[in-house]
């Protein structure tokens, strides 16, 4: 199930970032009394009450303003309203009801996103400033908060009308069969060519479906392969012409995506070689265990040798080296070169993230893996392994008992992912390792 947004919006200098730090716990955003200190949205993950979203702090919205660094702060919390499920909408009680909360109000209630009012600053105890109630003029749906995000009153208030808000949880598919593909990479690395490609040569039940609580549009395709849901991340470029904004809102845009797929198709650029954006977009795939594959595009545009497909794909693994485990395909999406491989690699690297493994076949892989290379030791202490069993699929994630987790060094660690990778598969998926000591 993906999780819902929500994006924290308002002037600058409310208390936005305050606010996204006190949510998700930990100081990730930087909190310094000068407004435009947060220029581009910033992601955390929140739980309450037992349902967990992600939290987007965002720049202070300037809403007219020829400043250049603060326009585009705005159009990246226009992106980021856009994308958000729910909208907290913070005001300063300091300040007062100003002429940019009205027109930041003007634009949230356009986007027709539920939006939960907060008045930030009311950190003094007792009653509520008279100064909090002219917050009401903007008329919004629901009744302000008063909120001290300094410290932390109010703010579960917040929550509760955040969860409130959310739509309900579409119920699981009936179509289980149905695989949801996630095409994300940067902008023109032919994303939308693929799927163009994917639907112009297989000509049977094409349909457009909404996409869940999003704005974008999955699109249906069943053909003699299966049946799979693609889900497009272009359509970044809108009114801007400044190519790094439209590098920063792909992030967002792939992070989404990733959110609802089951399998992500990660586009590369030939021409423009892997970057360090397609190795950000890419480690947000991994991070959130989906299973992969790299798709080289465009490979019809340069000029080739017998090694060409070689080093290409060295060079790819040599910077995502933490994603050895997604297969490379080579394709163009203009010519259809090699496009219906891409089939039989997502269902292989789907099936390969739903496995299963059962615990007694899992032990005798690893007796026989510890048999093969001993277990490390150190100071005379040797680590011992007791079993391993598998906790949860999509991705992989198996638990290990041991008698010492310091002992257990990543390099053993790896070595057992190997084994379990050369022994059953898990082609395009991340595998995870969870170490228990014994009597935790």
């Amino acid at each position: 199930m993906s999780k819902p947004i929500v994006a924290i919006v308002g002037r600058p200098n409310v208390g936005k970032s305050t606010l996204f730090n006190k949510l998700i716990g930990e100081r990730r955003s930087i909190v310094e009394d000068t407004p435009g200190v947060t220029r581009d949205r910033i992601y955390g993950e929140c739980e309450w009450r037992g349902r967990t979203f992600i939290v987007v702090d965002t720049g202070g919205i300037e809403p007219k303003t020829d400043d250049i660094i603060l326009s585009q702060m705005r159009t990246q919390a226009q992106i980021a309203i856009e994308s958000a499920d729910v909208i907290i909408f913070m005001c300063d009680i300091r300040a007062g009801l100003l002429a940019d909360d009205r027109d930041i109000a003007v634009m949230l209630k356009k986007s027709g996103k539920p939006v939960v009012l907060c008045v930030n600053k009311a950190d003094k105890i007792g009653d509520t400033p008279l100064e909090f109630y002219e917050f009401f003029e903007l008329g919004f749906d629901r009744e302000p908060i008063a909120l001290s995000s300094l410290h932390g009153s109010g703010s579960g208030d917040v929550l509760d009308a955040v969860l409130e808000s959310f739509p309900e949880e579409p119920e699981e598919e009936e179509d289980g069969d149905v695989i949801r593909v996630a095409v994300i990479g940067k902008p023109n690395a032919g994303k939308s060519s693929l799927i163009n490609k994917m639907l112009g040569e297989e000509r049977l039940i094409v349909s457009n479906i909404a996409g869940t609580t999003r704005d974008a549009v999955d699109t249906m395709l069943e053909n003699e392969h299966g049946r799979f849901s693609l889900i497009d991340t272009a359509g970044i470029r809108r009114s801007s012409k400044i190519e790094d904004k439209i590098e920063k809102y792909s992030v967002l845009r792939a992070r989404m995506a990733v959110e609802r797929a089951d399998v992500c198709l990660i586009m590369i650029d030939a021409a423009e070689g892997i970057t360090e954006q397609d190795e950000k977009i890419a480690g947000i795939a991994h991070e959130a265990g989906k299973a992969s594959i790299i798709v080289v595009n465009k490979w019809d545009s340069i000029e080739k040798d017998n090694s060409s497909v070689n080093q290409f794909t060295k060079k790819i693994k040599g910077a995502l080296a933490y994603m050895d485990y997604a297969p490379v395909v080579f394709v163009s999406a203009l010519t259809g070169q090699r496009i219906n491989t891409l089939y039989d690699w997502i269902k292989r690297v789907r099936e390969a993230s739903c496995m299963r493994v059962s615990t007694g076949t899992l032990n005798e892989l690893l007796a026989a893996a510890t048999e093969k290379t001993q277990p490390p030791s150190d100071k005379g202490k040797r680590l011992k392994i007791y079993y391993m069993t598998q906790a949860a699929v999509t991705p992989p994630t198996f638990v290990i008992f041991c008698n010492s987790i310091e002992l257990f060094h990543f390099s053993y660690q790896r070595y057992l992912e190997n084994c379990l990778r050369e022994s059953f598969g898990f082609v395009g998926t991340p595998i995870r390792l969870s170490l228990r000591q014994k009597g935790d």
